[in-house]
């Protein structure tokens, strides 16, 4: 996410760490670089200078100017300005209304129909509402039948009318749908075209006109950079649309849509997403954000991946099994499912301070566990409970049922007692709680 950007501002701070002070001179060169970058990520030079503007002149400020360490406080400030650009805090989504009706907008191609199934799941999921998708594309057949789909993974009810082609018809007796099924929440996915057109808009605006949603969601593909940011005006100009969607933010993403969406309608970005996987929507911090940018990770929101999967109650049970020195192969595996429902590893990765560059050329594949679940599932629960009784006969079968060979069973062998050892560690330690296992 926003590799490049982030080198090349890594690359800018390098003109003022390590100086004893900040000075006009490397100030000004610090500044001219900033700039470069923001306009290389795709951002509107006008943009892009009334930011670096505002760095200066905080920069010139006697504070910054007689600090301890000039080259931190610089990084601080961009910080700073980078989260305020993209919109200083998280922004409150509105689901008020009984029921509450989302109305989402967007080129075809921006991940419209993905993230209303994404939308759903998280509503359901993570704030207990009963939401009901409709497919108001009446142009395109799969985008019904996507919408189907993704309802059906995520339990999710879809409401469609194939042969209507008529969107405003399709929306208005779809709320009364949902309301017949005491559904809170309705999702309404309009159709997308390749580039802004008069009837898509007259639609989508004649939708709005009648439901009067309590959310408009602009869906934009974060990889189009500025294009997107100027297809968000035209959108903003006839919906007055509540806020922002950023999609695809996994792919070769410069940052320019992030970065200048903001500014230029005024409106806030309510929602990330990445992949296609359901449970990859996250709500947007512009702080976070700023911190990932700029190399720092994002360790808040990566305990919060993780509070949301590992159960409180499993977690001390899990931590008196490794005081007793009794963790086996099934905890083990149990730990990996749990690390896997939180999302993309180099995503996850990403997030921890200053792992972000040293991975971004890496090839990290969700299915890294694969062959390691397969070596413990190839074992018997003897085995897995109590390790110490797999003789050389045991790894045979386990290797063959694995489709591994000895000299892999017996590495992952050698590093699940390396662990262990190393657990054994941190029990002599003095300490309240294991670390990573605190109340939710």
């Amino acid at each position: 996410m926003f590799n490049s950007l982030s080198e090349k501002l890594e690359s800018a701070f390098k003109n003022i760490k390590g100086e004893g002070r900040i000075s006009e001179l490397n100030i000004a060169n610090t500044v001219k670089d900033i700039r470069r970058a923001l306009v290389d990520a795709d951002v509107n030079y006008k943009i892009a200078k009334e930011f670096t503007d505002k760095v200066r002149d905080t920069a010139m400020g006697s504070k910054v100017l007689l600090s301890v360490n000039p080259g931190q406080q610089m990084v601080k400030i961009v910080q700073d300005e980078l989260t305020e650009l993209m919109g200083g805090t998280e922004s409150e989504f509105n689901i008020t209304g009984n029921p509450a009706i989302i109305l989402i907008a967007g080129l075809q191609g921006s991940g419209k129909t993905t993230f209303s199934g994404k939308l759903a799941n998280y509503l359901k999921t993570k704030k207990g509402k009963s939401p009901f998708l409709v497919a108001a594309d009446i142009y395109r057949p799969a985008a019904i039948d996507q919408l189907e789909v993704l309802g059906g993974q995520i339990g999710v009810d879809v409401y469609s009318e194939r042969e209507n082609k008529d969107a405003v018809s399709i929306a208005q007796n779809a709320i009364r749908e949902a309301k017949s099924k005491n559904k809170n929440v309705i999702i309404i996915d309009t159709a997308g075209r390749l580039a802004v057109d008069e009837v898509m808009m007259t639609e989508v605006a004649n939708i709005k006109s009648a439901i009067n949603p309590q959310e408009i969601l602009f869906v934009v593909d974060a990889m189009t950079g500025q294009d997107a940011v100027n297809t968000a005006a035209a959108f903003n100009e006839r919906l007055d649309f509540s806020g922002v969607v950023l999609t695809k933010l996994d792919g070769d993403t410069r940052g320019g849509a992030a970065l200048s969406i903001k500014y230029t309608v005024n409106k806030p970005i309510k929602f990330s997403s990445s992949g296609e996987k359901m449970d990859t929507l996250d709500v947007f911090y512009p702080e976070r954000m700023a911190q990932r940018i700029l190399g720092m990770g994002d360790i808040v929101s990566l305990v919060e991946k993780a509070q949301e999967q590992f159960d409180a109650a499993e977690a001390a049970k899990l931590e008196k099994k490794i005081r007793k020195n009794q963790f086996d192969f099934e905890d083990f595996k149990n730990q990996l499912q749990q690390i896997k429902k939180m999302g993309n590893l180099k995503d996850l990765m990403g997030m921890i301070p200053g792992v972000g560059k040293q991975i971004k050329d890496l090839d990290i594949n969700d299915d890294a566990f694969k062959g390691i679940e397969a070596m413990i599932n190839s074992m018997t629960m003897e085995e897995r409970r109590n390790p110490d009784v797999i003789s050389p006969s045991r790894k045979q079968r386990i290797a063959a049922g694995s489709g591994k060979d000895m000299l892999e069973l017996n590495q992952f062998l050698k590093q699940f007692e390396q662990m262990k050892d190393m657990m054994k560690m941190m029990n002599k330690m003095p300490m309240g709680r294991m670390p990573g296992m605190g109340r939710r």
